[in-house]
């Protein structure tokens, strides 16, 4: 049978919605008398209990190349593992929902505890349900399972280790440690010379981190910006001033915004900037 790993996120999205609102259904069916609600409830339970099903198979196939992420193992072994009670209990639930189904159906006098219990049932499969979704949660956000992994796509990839490196830098310049938040951003910078926002964000950092002006303004000049990029224009354009102030060149920096605000006049950046400069004695 082929890998269900990529699939694993859709697969647990249609639990969710599917368990949910089906157990949402069986608990206004209680105390409402629309004999619509009972069946739906039924058939979405159904739906969602098969797809709990998948869901844990493609969880099984998926979790191989994310626990060899170092440090990720015990989060992975623990989400999958609730992955699995939700299923169990899913299937419980199931049964629980056919049998007031089968009373619903025969009109007997034991139809209406069933369905309470059916009711009850739901909500406890919601929190358990809550818990594995909670914990998936924090495994891809937390340790960043299953991002650019399952796929193998080197771009994937690329990218992974582009964002990690502009979070460590931001955490390394919320602590003073400057050099370390530039050092970072050169790696991947070297990494990636094609990537043109990178390269802006080497820039930035040698402003604002090295306060190697000069050196930006080096870097700078070897960067072509698409003509047709309005945003990484005045981005460019921007940095351009930066550094120029930084060195010492107000007058530079103020003309390089003049002509800026000439190009793109409703641009409140370059407006802001423009004031800001302004001001400077």
């Amino acid at each position: 049978m082929p890998s269900l790993a990529a699939f694993h996120p859709q697969f647990v999205h249609f639990v969710v919605a599917l368990v949910i609102v089906g157990v949402l259904f069986r608990v206004l069916s209680i105390g409402l008398r629309a004999p619509w609600l009972s069946p739906a409830a039924l058939a979405l339970i159904s739906l969602g209990t098969l797809a709990s099903v998948v869901a844990v198979r493609s969880g099984a196939d998926a979790h191989g190349p994310v626990e060899r992420v170092p440090g990720a193992r015990p989060a992975v072994v623990e989400h999958e593992e609730w992955g699995e009670r939700a299923r169990n209990v899913f299937l419980i639930l199931l049964a629980v929902e056919a049998v007031a189904a089968t009373l619903t159906a025969r009109k007997v006098g034991a139809a209406r505890p069933a369905q309470i219990a059916a009711a009850v049932a739901g909500l406890v499969a919601v929190g358990v349900l809550y818990r594995a979704a909670d914990l998936g949660g924090r495994l891809v956000y937390g340790y960043a399972g299953g991002v650019a992994v399952n796929t193998g796509d080197p771009e994937d990839v690329g990218r992974l280790l582009i964002a990690a490196a502009h979070q460590q830098a931001n955490l390394d310049r919320q602590s003073g440690k400057l050099a370390d938040a530039a050092s970072i951003i050169d790696v991947v910078a070297d990494r990636f010379p094609a990537h043109l926002e990178l390269q802006l964000a080497r820039v930035d950092s040698m402003i604002n981190d090295r306060k190697d002006p000069a050196g930006a303004l080096g870097r700078l000049d070897m960067i072509r910006v698409p003509t047709e990029d309005t945003r990484l224009r005045v981005r460019a354009g921007l940095l351009r001033s930066g550094a120029l102030a930084a060195a010492g060149n107000l007058s530079a920096a103020r003309q390089v915004l003049e002509t800026l605000k000439s190009e793109f006049p409703a641009n409140t950046q370059v407006q802001r900037r423009l004031a800001e400069i302004s001001q400077t004695p």
